[in-house]
């Protein structure tokens, strides 16, 4: 079954969050990069690299660096693909957006054999152990502690008991928790804005509040061992891994002992085939996974297929907004604070081919 034709798409979708808060990092669409990839077997298969406000770059480096090396190539051999891929590319960085163009590749690889074996992914990755998984919102950086109040507050009446913040105030972080109560767990996402100090001066701060992990709170974020020093010091779990790539970066971040929960993004650490080591990896060393996955396209439902397949639940990240259009259907959607796991042969739904066309950035 060889790869005959590989084509990315910019997918550029407007959102709603609700309140004030009508742009996000200055953005105003969540903009995404999918990849098709065709076999002369007539499958095809969707993938995810990760894009938003790198997306020109992420589809530049799977125009140009990574498809032209696919044609030809048997698209069942996915191991020997990802590393192909990763080895030959390593010059030009083994992070960022070379490995978030390689991840989308991978996915799709996968999306491609479920087909043709007429399985689910997570059949394929071992079975089925949860028909369900827990969700917990994520909402968007507000720009006041009322609004961050309001928004806690729709997200716990909708259903979610877990609720993240991305706010770096104790003004902020006290009205979510006067706003969710005592019973709905609080974790803070700070996005690497303080020095080791600095963090723990936060952290201090922040402790009053009960929060259930700290997330990102130093910059650089690959600074395990002021991340441990953090965790140990505060006494507040910390979380990790957004922003590293591949099974290496997290041994690293493990064997410093930096996090309690591991927070893996398929669309950006090397695809389905790294996420998995990275899990076993964290079972080792018992630490959680939690993944990363603030999109709403194919990586998500590989999110979902990843979670499923293993051992124990864990929760799935809900960017907390209101997408214009859904490109994966009612997937995105939780129900009663869950989210239920696909069925279908590979991810379980392709694209929407109307969304593809409305939403599509035909300049990218």
């Amino acid at each position: 079954m060889r790869i005959e034709n590989v084509e990315s798409v910019v997918i550029r979708l407007p959102f709603d969050t609700g309140d004030k808060a009508k742009e996000w990092r200055g953005r105003r669409t969540l903009d995404y990069v999918l990849l098709r990839i065709d076999t002369d077997a007539g499958i095809s298969g969707w993938g995810d690299a990760f894009g938003y406000g790198a997306f020109r770059a992420t589809k530049a480096a799977v125009d140009h660096m990574i498809a032209p090396a696919l044609i030809g190539r048997d698209a069942r051999d996915i191991a020997g693909i990802s590393y192909t891929l990763q080895q030959s590319n390593h010059i030009w960085g083994r992070y960022g957006v070379t490995m978030f163009a390689i991840s989308g590749v991978d996915i799709a690889l996968w999306d491609i054999a479920g087909k043709a074996a007429g399985m689910p992914l997570h059949q394929l990755l071992g079975g089925k152990t949860h028909d369900s998984l827990p969700a917990y919102a994520s909402l968007m950086k507000c720009p006041e502690p009322d609004v961050v109040a309001a928004r806690t507050a729709a997200a716990v009446a909708e259903g979610y008991r877990h609720v993240k913040l991305h706010e770096t105030t104790v003004p902020a972080v006290r009205a979510a928790r006067e706003a969710a109560g005592a019973d709905i767990a609080i974790m803070i996402d700070t996005n690497c804005p303080w020095t080791p100090n600095e963090a723990a001066a936060m952290a201090g701060k922040f402790r009053d509040f009960d929060p259930h992990w700290l997330e990102e709170p130093i910059f650089p974020p690959e600074d395990f061992a002021a991340l441990a020093a953090l965790q140990a010091q505060s006494g507040i779990p910390i979380a990790a891994g957004e922003n590293a790539c591949t099974a290496f970066e997290f041994k690293r971040m493990f064997d410093a002992g930096a996090v309690t929960y591991a927070q893996p993004s398929v669309t950006k650490v090397g695809g389905i085939s790294e996420f998995r080591k990275i899990a076993a990896l964290a079972e080792t060393a018992a630490v959680t996974i939690v993944p990363h996955s603030p999109y709403f396209g194919p990586g998500f439902l590989a999110t979902l297929h990843l979670l499923a397949a293993m051992p124990r639940p864990s929760m799935v990240e809900r960017f907390y907004c209101t997408p214009e259009a859904s490109i994966v259907g009612d997937w995105i959607e939780a129900r009663n604070g869950a989210f239920r796991v696909p069925h279908g042969p590979g991810l379980g739904q392709d694209p929407n081919p109307d969304v593809l066309r409305d939403y599509r950035d035909k300049d990218a």
